[in-house]
């Protein structure tokens, strides 16, 4: 083996212990994702909300989050990564505290929001300089590791949240965020390093904007829709908006001298590839563990503590599988783990659309344990191949644009799911029926044939993915400059 592949582009003495802090704090940021879907009946009940507002705790946290997130590379190129770091998991104890303490609905959804904004720069961030600090022959394990944060936090955020609630209240779930953020800050002062030079470059308002408006407007149409339903102007405006403001901000991207995000990622076939089955496999995820607590409770009439009990097993497996996953890729690449994972979730994703409120626990178990196998299965190989594929100096924008749409997909993930959970509840009643518990079994179902679909899709695309991920061959470096440049003459 050459001696590049055997050293760390930034050399530290413990790599594992270098990232602590933002393991901790991307385990959290993840955890929170879904940690609240088996409270939301309660909550509802306790501010006096139906489903529909309730549903903007998660995607009003993931808007932020996938607003934040575009901005990382750049902040990373004015900040050292140390005082990012600290900065965000600041904010997100601080979003806790407000969440915590929180007297109404409206305070509670400010707290969450702003706990976005800390998880938007934790999660590109740790990403990045996972690159950095390992060795390529680690790679494939440390982002096992890196992929076990991100697939198991929120696998086992309904089963530890449940737990929280069987014993105290939804209120215990923010103050225990308050303890691990606190260690989590005590990591990154301690033990964190600055991989990048801080070059401090011109930063484009116009992009920026853009920015907001364009991933905003896709969250925020999308989340609408279980309020207004899919063809009113109230969603359809915002859609359009976001589709436009997203099409000029790539462009603009092309032309300016210091991009927010360096777009020309998008021109590397392996990153293209990985990217998209590791968003697809992140939308199953979020939108499975977000009907599945709720089915539990509202089709099949069991208690909030039980539900996190049923749902531990699969949290359980899910780890396993994602430490596994990461030294998979090292051994065999990322094709077949991916095919194996996505025909897995297809399996699952089946059993969970044929389940019933009738239906036992143990199939119920079954059901999210295959999912839970599938899932992290792909996660690490897909995200290791589409990292890989980048040269060193387009990782960190990588990193960012993947991270970015796969929280903005999650969150449309989960608002289609609620759309088509309520959806699925009005045709129901309409056709006559008139048990809550049979109609949300009817609405689980159209949500989890979404599920189904996603993994379907993830499979079509894994059959595209490379064994293994080419770093600089596949699209060497001066051909996306001279495309750059192009794009950048045609727009002048």
């Amino acid at each position: 083996m050459s001696n590049g592949f055997n050293e760390a582009r930034v050399k530290v003495a413990h790599p594992y212990l270098t990232m602590m802090g933002l393991y901790l704090g991307g385990f959290t940021g993840m955890f929170s994702e879904t940690c609240l879907n088996i409270a939301l009946p309660q909550l509802g009940a306790a501010f006096g909300v139906d489903t529909a507002i309730t549903q903007w705790l998660v995607i009003g946290y993931m808007l932020v989050i996938g607003l934040v997130m575009p901005f990382a590379s750049i902040l990373m190129k004015w900040f050292s990564v140390r005082k990012l770091t600290l900065f965000a998991l600041g904010a997100f104890l601080v979003g806790s505290l407000v969440s915590g303490l929180a007297p109404s609905f409206a305070v509670l959804l400010a707290g969450r929001l702003v706990q976005g904004v800390g998880t938007g720069l934790v999660l590109p961030m740790m990403f990045a300089v996972v690159l950095e600090v390992f060795p390529p022959r680690k790679i494939g394990a440390a982002m096992g590791i890196t992929a076990l944060i991100i697939m198991f936090a929120p696998a086992i955020g309904p089963t530890l949240s449940g737990i929280v609630l069987g014993a105290f209240s939804w209120r215990a779930i923010f103050f225990m965020f308050v303890v691990v953020l606190a260690v989590a800050m005590a990591f990154a002062a301690k033990t964190l390093v600055n991989p990048y030079e801080l070059t401090r470059p011109r930063i484009d308002a116009l992009s920026c904007a853009l920015s907001c408006v364009g991933f905003g407007g896709l969250v925020l149409g999308v989340g609408l829709a279980s309020l207004y339903g899919w063809a009113s102007a109230q969603v359809i405006v915002p859609l359009a908006c976001g589709v436009v403001a997203l099409a000029l901000y790539a462009r603009r991207q092309l032309s300016i001298e210091v991009p927010i995000i360096d777009v020309r990622v998008f021109g590397i076939r392996g990153f293209c590839v990985g990217g998209a089955a590791m968003m697809l496999n992140f939308g199953i995820t979020l939108s499975a563990m977000f009907l599945l607590p709720q089915f539990i409770q509202n089709a099949m009439d069991l208690p909030v503590a039980m539900t996190g009990i049923i749902m531990l097993p699969g949290g359980i497996v899910n780890a396993l599988v994602s430490m596994a996953a990461g030294r998979l890729y090292d051994r065999v690449g990322a094709r077949i783990p991916a095919r194996v994972g996505f025909a897995l979730s297809i399996i699952g994703s089946v059993m969970l659309l044929l389940a019933m409120g009738s239906s036992s626990v143990a199939y119920v178990i079954a059901a999210h344990v295959v999912l839970m196998v599938g899932v992290p299965l792909a996660m690490s190989p897909c995200q290791t191949s589409a990292l890989n594929s980048l040269p060193p100096k387009l990782s960190a924008d990588g990193s960012t644009a993947l991270n970015t749409m796969q929280q903005v997909l999650g969150a449309i993930a989960t608002a289609v799911a609620t759309s088509l959970l309520g959806m699925g509840q009005a045709s129901y009643y309409a056709a006559g029926g008139a048990s809550a518990a049979e109609a949300f079994t009817t609405g689980s179902h159209w949500g989890f044939a979404f599920t189904l679909v996603l993994a379907v899709c993830g499979l079509g695309v894994a059959f595209m993915l490379k064994k293994h991920a080419e770093k600089t061959d596949a699209v060497p470096e001066v051909e996306l400059r001279e495309g750059a440049a192009s794009a950048a003459s045609a727009e002048a």
